[in-house]
């Protein structure tokens, strides 16, 4: 099957941004004096930043500044990222040339922030500013700092673009961002990564309406990260493709999320199915060993002599594996147009090599039932079933 793009955009402000004092002088300066040999992969500026700091918030501090100070925004190519990069390609990517748009600095971000062992995700919605909501999507970063969610946004942190130039500047309101402050820039498509008990719709977000209203029904978000992070990847796409049309498919950026999830989890779906359906070719190929086993026993008149219930057995277990296949194969779900004939071939397979098993062992039933002067008279030359399937 080929694999189901999800079309994207990563948008980036516009706006300078006034420099805010750091209050991390230290953590930076340690950040920009680490080693060029550490920085060539997440592996060692992880090591770096474990090494050279012990409290969660200067390592998530230290992995902001590298990632806002080291990762210039690509202006170049702010429309034509390349969907088809695996995670590890756009981290390969950023670190190499140290270029990226939105979601290689969250990529990066969150890489880092996991391999220190802190709880992270990239998170992906759209934005405004000065009350102008973007028509383009975005991706930044969360992470919890001792017990408590905050934001981050490398990305805007790490400087702006003016007539088609990106000029870095640090600054740190994209730092350790309360989820309540931000919501008024920054809405995930995903309403369970406000962290918020109260979530705004989208519809509030464009009309500013981010202030908390404990009218609505209260949403424990803690509680259903964690139910979350226990799905599998298929719930995980049910439940948040859930999420964001419940709150409200208000412009073609959420559509495009949305549907891109619908496609991707029907992906998964049809990937696991194969995934089962090949199971069962696999239990049928070796029911069709064992009735070809049987079937020259008994071209061979059941020499060298074993006991009825051996008889009985020999059949039997080939006969109730290809019941079983005929069952479950009817159980597997949609494997996609594209295999529809190998699923109907294999069916047919699986019955005809059960209605073969099934005569076999009525022989066997009969034969069991005769004295054995009338046995040695039942026999007579009998086909083999055909190849196991690939």
């Amino acid at each position: 099957m080929k694999n189901i793009c999800l079309v994207l955009f990563f948008f980036f402000s516009l706006l300078s941004f006034g420099q805010v004092n750091s209050g991390y002088p230290l953590v930076d300066a340690k950040m920009a004096a680490i080693p060029a040999n550490s920085a060539v992969s997440t592996e060692g500026i992880a090591a770096y930043i474990n090494v050279n700091f012990k409290t969660e918030t200067d390592k998530i501090r230290a992995i902001f500044y590298w990632t806002a100070s080291n990762i210039s925004y690509d202006v170049a190519n702010m429309y034509s990222v390349n969907f088809n990069e695996t995670t590890q390609e756009k981290i390969a990517k950023a670190l190499k040339t140290k270029k990226g748009v939105c979601i290689h600095y969250a990529v990066v971000f969150n890489e880092l922030s996991q391999k220190i062992g802190i709880q992270s995700y990239i998170i992906e919605g759209y934005t405004k500013q000065n009350g102008k909501v973007s028509d383009l999507a975005h991706a930044w970063t969360a992470a919890k700092i001792d017990r408590k969610w905050y934001v981050f946004d490398p990305t805007w942190g790490s400087g702006y673009v003016n007539n088609g130039r990106f000029s870095k500047k640090i600054n740190n309101y994209y730092f350790k961002a309360e989820p309540a402050k931000i919501i008024a820039s920054h809405i995930p498509f995903d309403y369970l990564w406000q962290f918020s008990n109260y979530p705004i719709t989208n519809g509030e977000f464009y009309e500013g309406k981010i202030q908390i209203n404990k009218a609505k029904k209260y949403f424990d978000f803690e509680k259903e990260i964690t139910k979350y992070n226990a799905l599998s990847e298929v719930d995980q796409l049910f439940s948040s493709a859930e999420r964001i049309e419940k709150n409200g498919l208000k412009n073609t950026m959420i559509l495009e999320r949305y549907e891109g999830k619908k496609k991707q989890l029907t992906y998964l779906r049809q990937n696991t199915n194969i995934e089962k359906l090949n199971a069962i070719v696999n239990e049928m190929n070796q029911a069709v060993v064992l009735l070809n086993d049987f079937i020259y026993y008994r071209n061979n008149k059941f020499k060298p002599t074993l006991s009825d219930d051996e008889i009985s057995r020999m059949i039997e277990t080939p006969r109730e594996q290809l019941a079983k296949c005929q069952n479950d194969i009817y159980t597997v779900g949609s494997v996609g147009s594209q295999n529809a004939s190998n699923v109907a071939s294999i069916k047919k397979s699986i019955g005809a090599a059960l209605a073969q098993a099934e005569e076999h062992a009525l022989f066997v039933k009969n034969y069991l039932g005769k004295s054995k002067i009338v046995r040695k008279t039942m026999f007579s030359k009998v086909s083999w079933f055909g190849v196991p399937l690939n």
